[in-house]
């Protein structure tokens, strides 16, 4: 569980990120899943869209993606979310939160 400074200072970091992934009318996949996944793992921070298609508003979309990643959910703002989990090896970790 992170605090809500550690919380605020992930929001202004995802302030420059793109959306990286999508989730249209094919809805939450377990393909899906998996390149989040590997997404995660790389950068702790991602973006992710839900277009107007999709059956999930994002808050929706959040909720049930971040425990199938073992993410943090950092804010949702209009059909944008954004999941922060940390890297599990030390030598890898993108983001220290103090």
């Amino acid at each position: 569980m992170i605090t809500s400074k550690q919380r605020a200072h992930l929001r202004s970091i995802a302030q420059g990120y793109d959306a990286i992934f999508f989730i249209g009318k094919q809805g939450i996949s377990d393909e899906i899943i998996n390149q989040l996944g590997n997404a995660i793992n790389a950068r702790e921070l991602i973006k992710i869209g839900v277009q107007e298609s999709c059956e999930y508003t994002a808050r929706e979309a959040a909720d049930l993606i971040a425990p199938k990643l073992g993410a943090e959910v950092v804010a949702v703002i209009g059909r944008k979310f954004v999941l922060w989990r940390q890297n599990k090896d030390p030598k890898k970790r993108v983001i220290e939160l103090g």
